[in-house]
């Protein structure tokens, strides 16, 4: 069994200016954030959970949704939180487009898509008191432009990246459009 999930990946440029505007912040709150990695860094599509090894039919779902959506103009922008616990990055640009993607790569046709909100996850705390002020400094957050022309299925080995956390493995993309 593999737990999977498909995915946006973030592409460098993406990354690199996001971990510049993060870095005051994180330089101040060194304790009191588990920060993510930002090689991990994406926008999840939908999770899967455990999945047979053998995730052909997954993948022929996966290709007929990304064959409905084309190429997506993103940038990061904004911020906001999950219970504030999980700080998160907001997504810009044809975000309708998105979330028609991420209803699309739902597996479960028995199971309604959860309403989703296009994000990356940044930082996870049991402080829950930090994350108000920490949503409010990165509201002005505007990252630069990208197109995303794929999706990736991505395994998640837990527990095996660095610090403790998950390791991400793609094991395949699929071309939008």
């Amino acid at each position: 069994m593999k737990r999977l999930f498909s995915t946006l990946l973030l592409p460098e440029e993406a990354r690199e200016h996001l971990v510049h505007a993060l870095r005051p912040i994180r330089e101040n709150n060194p304790r009191d954030l588990r920060w993510t990695d930002p090689d991990n860094w994406h926008i999840t599509l939908s999770f899967y959970g455990l999945m047979p090894n053998d995730h052909t039919d997954l993948l022929q779902h996966l290709a007929q949704a990304a064959a409905s959506s084309g190429p997506l103009d993103l940038h990061l922008h904004g911020a906001g939180s999950f219970g504030h616990r999980s700080l998160w990055i907001g997504v810009g640009g044809d975000t309708a487009r998105l979330k028609a993607l991420m209803a699309d790569a739902v597996y479960n046709p028995e199971e309604p898509p959860p309403p989703q909100k296009p994000h990356v996850t940044i930082a996870r705390t049991q402080e829950r008191w930090l994350v108000g002020d920490l949503v409010h400094a990165l509201l002005v957050y505007d990252g630069p432009r990208f197109v995303c022309d794929e999706l990736a299925l991505v395994e998640s080995h837990l527990g095996q990246g660095r610090s403790g956390g998950p390791r991400y493995e793609v094991l395949e993309r699929v071309r939008l459009g």
